[in-house]
Protein backbone atom coordinates (compact mmCIF):
# COMPACT_ATOMS: atom_id res chain seq x y z
CA UNK A 1 0.00 0.00 0.00
CA UNK A 2 3.13 2.70 0.64
CA UNK A 3 4.66 1.86 -2.93
CA UNK A 4 1.49 2.73 -4.49
CA UNK A 5 1.08 5.77 -2.48
CA UNK A 6 4.57 6.59 -3.09
CA UNK A 7 4.25 5.55 -6.84
CA UNK A 8 1.24 8.32 -7.28
CA UNK A 9 3.14 10.83 -5.10
CA UNK A 10 5.98 11.04 -7.41
CA UNK A 11 3.48 10.57 -10.33
CA UNK A 12 1.68 13.87 -8.68
CA UNK A 13 5.43 15.82 -8.55
CA UNK A 14 5.94 14.66 -11.52
CA UNK A 15 3.05 16.17 -13.29
CA UNK A 16 3.06 19.10 -11.53
CA UNK A 17 6.53 20.47 -11.80
CA UNK A 18 6.47 19.44 -15.54
CA UNK A 19 3.61 21.79 -16.22
CA UNK A 20 5.18 24.86 -14.63
CA UNK A 21 8.45 24.00 -16.95
CA UNK A 22 6.08 24.22 -19.78
CA UNK A 23 4.12 27.03 -18.59
CA UNK A 24 7.21 29.03 -18.45
CA UNK A 25 8.01 28.32 -21.51
CA UNK A 26 6.40 31.73 -22.23
CA UNK A 27 9.27 33.68 -20.82
CA UNK A 28 11.09 32.21 -23.67
CA UNK A 29 8.68 34.69 -25.66
CA UNK A 30 9.24 37.52 -23.79
CA UNK A 31 12.62 38.24 -24.47
CA UNK A 32 14.50 35.59 -22.18
CA UNK A 33 17.67 33.71 -23.51
CA UNK A 34 18.09 29.91 -23.27
CA UNK A 35 20.25 30.38 -20.38
CA UNK A 36 17.92 32.64 -18.53
CA UNK A 37 14.89 30.42 -18.83
CA UNK A 38 17.09 27.67 -17.59
CA UNK A 39 18.62 29.54 -14.49
CA UNK A 40 14.69 31.05 -13.82
CA UNK A 41 12.79 27.22 -13.40
CA UNK A 42 16.47 26.15 -11.19
CA UNK A 43 15.25 28.38 -8.98
CA UNK A 44 11.65 27.97 -8.43
CA UNK A 45 10.24 25.48 -5.67
CA UNK A 46 7.17 24.33 -7.77
CA UNK A 47 9.78 23.37 -10.81
CA UNK A 48 12.11 21.39 -8.62
CA UNK A 49 9.14 19.28 -7.60
CA UNK A 50 10.00 17.45 -10.97
CA UNK A 51 13.15 15.96 -10.00
CA UNK A 52 11.55 15.04 -6.35
CA UNK A 53 9.16 13.28 -8.10
CA UNK A 54 11.40 11.74 -10.66
CA UNK A 55 13.55 10.53 -7.35
CA UNK A 56 10.53 9.32 -5.46
CA UNK A 57 9.42 6.86 -8.50
CA UNK A 58 13.63 5.52 -9.23
CA UNK A 59 13.18 4.70 -5.25
CA UNK A 60 9.51 2.72 -5.85
CA UNK A 61 10.32 1.00 -8.81
CA UNK A 62 13.96 0.14 -8.51
CA UNK A 63 14.37 -3.49 -8.24
CA UNK A 64 15.40 -5.21 -4.65
CA UNK A 65 14.23 -4.45 -1.53
CA UNK A 66 14.34 -1.82 0.96
CA UNK A 67 16.12 -3.10 4.06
Amino acid sequence: MIKVFSALLGIFLCSLGFSFIILYLNLLTMGYSFFNYVKFISSRLECLTLIGGVIILFIVFRKGRIK
